[in-house]
């Protein structure tokens, strides 16, 4: 799994297999898991939370969507590097 962002004990990182997904990312605690929290991208340049499997507390979720609406084009970057040009379509 790319790990793309690091912010305290949350690793924030892409599944190889995201089968046509529109854009999004991974929340882990210390680590990349698969019970992790999902955040979509918009086009806009903001996100939303898809779920929060892996129980982050309201307040770390509120920052670090805030951490990724200000990295929302580095992470689109990363995406198109990841998994191809053509691949990049939002959520919403």
């Amino acid at each position: 799994m790319p790990r793309i962002l690091v912010f305290g004990q949350y690793v924030l990182f892409f599944w190889i297999a995201e089968n046509g997904e529109p854009v999004h990312i991974h929340v882990g605690v210390k680590r990349a898991a698969a019970n992790s929290t999902k955040f979509w991208l918009t086009k806009n340049g903001g996100c939303t939370v898809a779920n929060n499997e892996s129980k982050i507390p309201a307040k770390d979720l509120r920052d670090l969507s805030k951490l990724i609406t200000m990295n929302h084009r580095y992470i689109c970057d990363k995406w198109r590097e990841t998994f191809g040009d053509d691949s990049l379509t939002f959520y919403c």
